[in-house]
């Protein structure tokens, strides 16, 4: 065993989306914009439906009752990227179209969807655990660059803050470890680009592993330390009895 991670077999792939699987900029710089322009008009034109008041009402009271007043709440909340669950589950309904319509698609780092394809035919579980809302998840997953572009049939389970919790604290972990109780935590490996987030993870009893991409934030040399790194997915193993995180 090492300071960053369990030792031992795993059965389980847990993914970070944002640094880990695709850049960060995609995130901040596509997404985010994309989700900014749309709103206004999305906001006119299904203030008043059915199928939109699920997103308005789960906004607090002051914002439900004006188009204006509910823009810039969002705007201020992505500004300071606040990462709330009624936000990210609006953010997911504005991308959808997006999607859709091919204006978006998530361009994944070029290790990603091989390694995913060749884990799951080996009969690893692939999961994912993002602060962006499950729904979201689908979305990036569905409509990637990848050829199929859908890959979330190699995906078997999704978290987000709501259904886990914060993605810095332990207990979010054990909630994650606790839905499938047949798989226990060492066998669970987490990748992450946020140290902060490998650390919970490892308090949970999981392996996890920072993962360095282009593009992400610096990792202080004291993390490097004590935490092991990979900067793509080439190096792990391709089944459970090769994929080992100690």
């Amino acid at each position: 065993m090492t300071a960053s991670t369990s030792s031992g077999v795993k059965k389980v792939i847990l993914l970070d989306i944002e640094g880990t699987v695709c850049p960060i900029s995609f995130v901040k710089d596509v997404l985010f914009p994309y989700a900014l322009r749309v709103l206004p008009e999305t906001l006119e034109s299904q203030w008043g439906s059915p199928s939109f008041a699920k997103y308005k009402d789960a906004f607090p009271s002051e914002y439900r009752t004006s188009k204006d007043g509910l823009a810039a709440h969002v705007r201020d909340l992505m500004n300071r990227d606040v990462k709330i669950a009624y936000l990210k589950s609006l953010q997911g309904y504005l991308w959808e179209e997006g999607y859709a319509a091919g204006h978006l698609k998530a361009p994944l780092f070029p290790d990603v969807a091989e390694k995913l394809s060749v884990w799951h035919r080996n009969g690893l579980k692939i999961m994912i655990y993002s602060s962006g809302s499950v729904p979201a998840q689908k979305l990036l997953f569905r409509h990637t660059n990848a050829e199929p572009s859908d890959l979330t049939p190699l995906i078997s389970d999704w978290f987000d803050t709501v259904n886990a919790g914060p993605k810095t604290e332990p207990k979010s972990y054990q909630v994650i470890t606790e839905s499938h109780p047949d798989i226990p935590a060492g066998q669970w490996l987490f990748l992450s680009d946020n140290p902060k987030e490998v650390e919970a993870a490892i308090s949970a009893g999981m392996g996890s592993m920072a993962v360095r991409r282009p593009g992400n934030p610096d990792i202080p040399p004291e993390i490097l330390e004590r935490l092991s790194v990979i900067e793509s997915f080439l190096p792990l193993g391709e089944s459970p009895d090769t994929v080992t995180s100690g």
